[in-house]
C-alpha cells in the first residue's frame, strides 16, 4: 500500500466524522460558484443590475470566503485533536513527524479537491434554477444558462488556494505533546470544569446590559449603541458559556434535592463534561447563528420597506417647478406624451403652492387651494373638504404626523396678506409624498386662497408649482421621464454649480430599483445564512460523532444495568437538546433584542414596522433547527444501537 493510498483510506475510514464538514464545504463551494455565475453573466452587462451584482455578489463571495477559511481552520483543528490517539500510535510505530505532516496534507487536499469538484458540478447543475429565481426577482426578460471559464476559474482557484493553505498549516495543530499524551487522547481528561465566578457574574452582567440597552434604545442614541452593543454582547456570550453557565450548573449540582433525582444525576453530570469540551464550540455556534439571523432579518426588513413604498409615495409622478424654471412646459408636455404613448391612465392636477409667514409660529407655511386638493382626492376616491371663510386645515407632512395634528386648533394670521384664519384638525388622507410639499403646510378655502394669491403677485412673494400625476398602475411608469430623471440624478451626483430649478420624482422607477436591489440582496443573504446555518450544525454534528465511541461504551454499561429503550431515549434527548437548542436559543435572544434597535432605526427613517418579517424569519429558522435536530438525533441513535 502506497503512502497516498494510506491517506485515501484514512479519509474513507473517518468518513462518518468528516461527513458534516464535507457537506458544508461542498455547499460553500456551490454557493460561491452560483454567485460567480451571476457575477460574470453576459446578460447583465450595461444594466444597473451589473453594479448590484458586482457589489452584492462580490461582497457575498468575500464574506463566504473569509467565513469558509475560519470554518475550515476550526473544523480541522477539532478533527486533528479528536484523532490525537491515532496520530500517537502512528508516531509510536515509527512514523516520522514529516511523514505525519505529509499525511495530513494529503488527507486535507483529498477532501478539498473532492469538495471543490462536487460543489462546482452541483453549482452548475443548479445554475439554471438559480437564474430562474434571479430573473423573477429582477424582472429581466431572460437570464439564460451560459458556459464560461471565468466562474470555474474563480471558484476553483479560490478554494484550491484556501485548502492548500489550510493543508500546509494544519499540522501545526499536532506539534505539541508527547507520544504518550497523544495515545492517551481524551481518556482521563474529564476533570472538573474550572471556571471563574467573577467572569461568570461579568458575563451575566454584560448580557443583561446589552439586552437592557437594546430594549430601551431610542432614536438619538441608537447609532452609538450600534458600535457598543455587538462587542459587549460578544464578550458577554464568551464569558457566559465559559464561566456563567458552569457556575449555574454547579449551583444546581449543589442542590441535592434537585440533582439527586432519577435521570437528572446522569444528564447534568454528562452536561458538565459536554460543556467543558464544547464551551467554545457553543460560543462559535451562537455567534454564527446570530449572524445568520441578523443577516436575513436585516434584509427582510429592507423588503418590508419596499413593500410599503407605495404607501409613502401615493403619486405616480411628481414634478416640482420653481418660478425660474424655463423648461416647465416642455417637461410636462413630455411626461403627458410618454404616458399617452404607453397607454397609461393618469390624472394630472396642477398646484400653485404659496408661501406665507404664520404669526403664530413666525415660520413659513405652504398653502394649497381647497379645490385643487379636492380634485386630487377625487382621483383617489376620497371625499371632498368643506371649508368656510377663514377656515383651514393642516396637511400632515407624513402619515405618522396626522395623529399629532388631528386634534390641534390654531388661530393665526398670514402676515404678508393680512388674512386671519383658524386651522382646525388635519387632512386624514395621504395624498403626497412625505415632506414633498413642506414640513408646515395647510389647505386653505378657495376665497382666502385667491386673496393670498393676489398678494403673492403684488408683492412678488415666493411660490412654486407642483404637478401631481395620480397613476393607478404606478409600477408601469418606470420608463416615463427617463431623460428628466437622468438630468436630476446627474446634477445631484456632480454637484452642479448651477442648480436646477425643478425636481422630478418617479416612484415607479425608484421602486423597481429598490425592489430589485433589496430582493436580490435578500436572496444572496438567504444563501449566505444557509451556509452559516449548515456550518453551525456541522460543529455540533462533529462533536457528537467524535465522542460516539465513548458514548457507546457508556450506554452499553447502562443497558447491562437494565436501562430500557424508552429511558435510553430520554437520556439522549436530555443530552442532545441542550447542545442543539441552547446555543441557538441564546442566538435567538440576541437577535430579538437587536431587532428592537433595528425597529427604532426604521421608525426614524421610514416609519414602518418590521415585526411581521422578522417573526417569519425567526419562525423559519426555528422550524429548520427542529428538523435538523430530529435528523441528527435519528442518525445518532442508529449509530449507538448499531455499535452496541
Amino acid at each position: 500500500m502506497t503512502f497516498r493510498q494510506f491517506a485515501y483510506r484514512n479519509v474513507m475510514r473517518n468518513s462518518r466524522s468528516y461527513a458534516a464538514f464535507f457537506m458544508a464545504s461542498i455547499f460553500s463551494v456551490m454557493v460561491f460558484f452560483l454567485y460567480s455565475m451571476l457575477l460574470f453573466h453576459p446578460s447583465i452587462e450595461g444594466r444597473f443590475l451589473q453594479e448590484i451584482a458586482i457589489m452584492g455578489m462580490g461582497g457575498a463571495e468575500l464574506i463566504l470566503y473569509i467565513f469558509t477559511v475560519f470554518f475550515l481552520f476550526y473544523s480541522l483543528r477539532a478533527f486533528l485533536q479528536a484523532r490525537s490517539k491515532e496520530f500517537g500510535i502512528l508516531l509510536h510505530l515509527g512514523m516520522e513527524k514529516g511523514q505525519l505532516n505529509r499525511l495530513i496534507f494529503l488527507e486535507t487536499m483529498i477532501i478539498g479537491t473532492v469538495s471543490i469538484a462536487a460543489g462546482t458540478v452541483l453549482g452548475y447543475m443548479f445554475s439554471k434554477f438559480f437564474f430562474m429565481i434571479v430573473r423573477e426577482i429582477v424582472l429581466l426578460p431572460a437570464l439564460p444558462l451560459y458556459l464560461s471559464w471565468e466562474p470555474f476559474a474563480l471558484t476553483i482557484g479560490a478554494f484550491l488556494s484556501l485548502f492548500g493553505i489550510i493543508s500546509y498549516v494544519a499540522p501545526v495543530f499536532i506539534r505539541t505533546g508527547e507520544v504518550a499524551e497523544l495515545i492517551q487522547g481524551e481518556a482521563g481528561n474529564h476533570e472538573a470544569y474550572g471556571y471563574s465566578k467573577s467572569r461568570g457574574y461579568l458575563g451575566l452582567l454584560f448580557l443583561g446590559l446589552s439586552y437592557a440597552m437594546a430594549a430601551a434604545t431610542n432614536n438619538p442614541i441608537v447609532i452609538r449603541l450600534l458600535f457598543l452593543l455587538p462587542p459587549l454582547a460578544t464578550i458577554g456570550t464568551f464569558y457566559f458559556f465559559n464561566d456563567s453557565l458552569p457556575m449555574l450548573l454547579q449551583t444546581i449540582r449543589n442542590r441535592k434535592r434537585l440533582y439527586w433525582h432519577h435521570f437528572w444525576l446522569l444528564s447534568i453530570s454528562e452536561g458538565v463534561v459536554r460543556l467543558r469540551e464544547n464551551a467554545r464550540m457553543f460560543f462559535i455556534v451562537t455567534l454564527v447563528s446570530t449572524i445568520a439571523f441578523m443577516s436575513v432579518g436585516i434584509l427582510a426588513s429592507l423588503t418590508s420597506f419596499a413593500s410599503q413604498y407605495r404607501e409613502m409615495h401615493p403619486l405616480g409622478l411628481v414634478y416640482k417647478s420653481e418660478p425660474e424654471n424655463k423648461l416647465e412646459r416642455q417637461h410636462i408636455g413630455q411626461l403627458v406624451e410618454e404616458l399617452n404613448a404607453h397607454k397609461i391612465d393618469f390624472s394630472l392636477i396642477r398646484f400653485h403652492v404659496l408661501k406665507q409667514t404664520s404669526s403664530f409660529t413666525q415660520n413659513n407655511v405652504a398653502i394649497l387651494k381647497q379645490s385643487n386638493v379636492d380634485m386630487l382626492a377625487h382621483s383617489f376616491g376620497y371625499p371632498a373638504l368643506e371649508l368656510g371663510p377663514g377656515e383651514a386645515i393642516f396637511l400632515p407632512p407624513s402619515a405618522s404626523s396626522y395623529d399629532q395634528l388631528k386634534d390641534r386648533t390654531v388661530q393665526t394670521e398670514l402676515v404678508e396678506s393680512d388674512i386671519r384664519i383658524q386651522i382646525t384638525g388635519a387632512y386624514p388622507y395621504h395624498l403626497f409624498t412625505s415632506y414633498s410639499i413642506g414640513t408646515n403646510a395647510i389647505i386653505l378655502n378657495n376665497n382666502d386662497y385667491d386673496k393670498v394669491l393676489e398678494s403673492v403677485y403684488t408683492k412678488n412673494l415666493p411660490s412654486f408649482t407642483y404637478y401631481a400625476f395620480n397613476v393607478p398602475e404606478w409600477q408601469l411608469t418606470k420608463e416615463i421621464g427617463r431623460s428628466i430623471d437622468a438630468t436630476v440624478t446627474e446634477s445631484f451626483l456632480t454637484g452642479n454649480a448651477e442648480p436646477l430649478h425643478y425636481t422630478f420624482e418617479n416612484p415607479g422607477l425608484n421602486y423597481s430599483v429598490i425592489r430589485t436591489t433589496f430582493s436580490l440582496l435578500l436572496f444572496i443573504g438567504l444563501l449566505l445564512a444557509a451556509v452559516f446555518f449548515l456550518a453551525a450544525g456541522s460543529f455540533i454534528y462533529f462533536r457528537l460523532y467524535t465522542s460516539l465511541e465513548r458514548d457507546r461504551k457508556q450506554f452499553d454499561v447502562l443497558r447491562r444495568m437494565g436501562l430500557t429503550d424508552r429511558e435510553f431515549k430520554k437520556i439522549v434527548n436530555r443530552q442532545l437538546i441542550p447542545q442543539f437548542f441552547f446555543p441557538w436559543g441564546v442566538a435567538l435572544v440576541h437577535s430579538s433584542f437587536a431587532f428592537l434597535s433595528l425597529q427604532v432605526i426604521w421608525d426614524a427613517l421610514a416609519e414602518i414596522s418590521i415585526v411581521k418579517e422578522l417573526t417569519l424569519v425567526l419562525a423559519g429558522f426555528t422550524v429548520m433547527q427542529i428538523c435538523y435536530f430530529y435528523l441528527i438525533r435519528w442518525r445518532y441513535l442508529a449509530h449507538i444501537k448499531a455499535t452496541g
